[in-house]
C-alpha cells in the first residue's frame, strides 16, 4: 500500500510502498479517509524524540485518522466492517500518513455523526491533549479561570471551547487577527501576544496551557494564583513523564536535570508544573464525539491537503499562519469532497500554532 515515510531523521518525507498492516485480535483495520497533521509528526522527522521515542527506521508518519473500518480482530467487539471512525493511535503504533492503518480496539471511537471525514481527522491529538490537560490532569472547575496560550492554533482552538463548558472564564493569547475569532469560540480576554504583556493583564488563575514553552512558559507561572498549575505540551518534558515511558536510569536523570529549572520556579512561586505528553483513548475520544454532536465543541480545519500532497503539507505546516489544524483526505473513488468548506474555514491567519 501507498505510505509517506521518513528513511533517516531530517531527511524529507517520501512516497513508498510498504507492507500491509498485521490485524491482531484485539486490532480494528481501518481505510485512512483523512489525517490530520501535527507538529509533533515534524519533531519525530528532525529526531527530537529519537531518545525517548526509538522508532525503527523507516518509519510511516502520521497521529491523526479519520477513516472507514476495513477488517476487525477475532476479539474485536465494538466496532464492524463499514463503521466510521476516528483515532490517534498509540504512541508505539503511529502511521496514519498511509493508505491503511490497524489500530488497537481500545484507541478507536466511532466518528461523530454531524461532522465530515476532514473534520473528524484534525481532532484525536489535539482534542485528546485538551481534555487530558484541563480534564485528566486539570480538574477544572466552573467558576475557575484558566489561560491558554495561542487560542487560534490546534490545540488552543479546541481547549478554549472545551474550558468555556467546563465552566471557566477563558483568557488566551492571540494575534489582533484572530481576535474576534478567538472570542467567537467563547475567550473571554484576548491578549494581543504581539503588543502586550499578558502577565500585566492576567493573575490569580487557577491552570495555565502553555504551547509555546521557553519564556512563555517561565511567565505563564506568574499568573497562578497560590496552587495553581501549569501544563505545558512544548515542555520541558518532567520526571513523571520519564517514569511513565520506563526510560533507563541514564535518561530519567538526563530528563530530570532538563526541567529542573521550570519545577524550581514553580516551587518558589507555589504553584506546580506538569509536562503532557498526550495519550490515546477511544473512551475519551468518545466523550469527545458526544460533545461535538451535541455542538459543544466544533473541528477547525485551516486547510485540506490531498493525500498526495502529503510532503509539502507537513513542510508547510512548519511556516504557520494557519487557524486550527491541517488535514490531508484520501477519500475512496467516486466519493464526494469530505470537508465543507463553510464548516472547516479554509483560510490563513497570522497565528502561530
Amino acid at each position: 500500500m501507498k505510505a509517506f515515510v521518513i528513511n533517516r531523521y531530517k531527511a524529507d518525507l517520501q512516497a513508498a510502498e510498504v507492507a500491509e498492516p498485521v490485524v491482531g485480535d484485539q486490532d480494528v483495520l481501518v481505510r485512512v479517509e483523512a489525517a490530520g497533521l501535527n507538529q509533533l509528526d515534524e519533531k519525530i522527522r528532525l529526531g527530537e524524540f529519537k531518545q525517548i521515542l526509538p522508532y525503527v527506521l523507516p518509519l510511516v508518519l502520521g497521529h491523526d485518522l479519520a477513516g472507514t473500518v476495513l477488517q476487525v480482530g477475532t476479539k474485536v467487539r465494538g466496532f464492524k466492517p463499514g463503521d466510521e471512525v476516528f483515532a490517534r493511535p498509540d504512541k508505539a503504533r503511529i502511521g496514519t500518513f498511509a493508505e491503511r492503518v490497524a489500530v488497537a480496539e481500545a484507541d478507536l471511537a466511532l466518528k461523530p455523526a454531524t461532522i465530515s471525514m476532514a473534520e473528524a481527522g484534525s481532532l484525536p491529538l489535539v482534542a485528546l491533549t485538551a481534555w487530558q490537560a484541563l480534564v485528566e490532569r486539570g480538574k477544572v472547575q466552573r467558576g475557575q479561570k484558566v489561560l491558554i496560550h495561542a487560542g487560534a492554533g490546534g490545540v488552543g482552538s479546541l481547549a478554549i471551547q472545551l474550558a468555556k463548558h467546563l465552566g471557566a472564564t477563558v483568557a488566551t493569547t492571540a494575534s489582533a487577527a484572530n481576535a474576534d475569532f478567538v472570542r467567537g469560540l467563547g475567550a473571554d480576554v484576548v491578549i494581543d501576544y504581539r503588543d502586550e504583556d499578558f502577565t500585566r493583564v492576567l493573575s490569580g488563575y487557577d491552570l495555565a496551557l502553555d504551547s509555546l514553552g521557553g519564556p512563555n512558559l517561565q511567565k505563564s507561572l506568574r499568573i497562578l494564583k497560590p496552587g495553581g498549575k501549569a501544563i505545558g505540551i512544548a515542555g520541558p518534558p518532567d520526571p513523571a513523564f520519564a517514569r511513565d515511558l520506563g526510560l533507563n536510569p541514564v535518561l530519567r536523570f538526563a530528563i530530570t536535570g532538563m526541567s529542573r529549572s521550570i519545577r524550581s520556579q514553580a516551587r518558589r512561586l507555589g504553584v506546580h508544573y506538569e509536562f503532557l505528553f498526550m495519550h490515546s483513548s477511544g473512551a475519551q475520544l468518545g466523550h469527545i464525539a458526544r460533545l461535538v454532536d451535541d455542538g459543544v465543541l466544533r473541528p477547525v480545519v485551516g486547510r485540506v491537503t490531498p493525500f498526495a500532497q502529503t510532503p509539502e503539507a507537513l513542510q508547510a505546516l512548519g511556516s504557520g499562519g494557519l487557524r486550527g489544524k491541517a488535514v490531508v483526505v484520501n477519500p475512496p473513488r467516486n466519493a464526494s469532497a469530505t470537508a465543507r468548506p463553510e464548516a472547516v474555514g479554509l483560510h490563513r491567519s497570522g497565528e502561530r500554532a
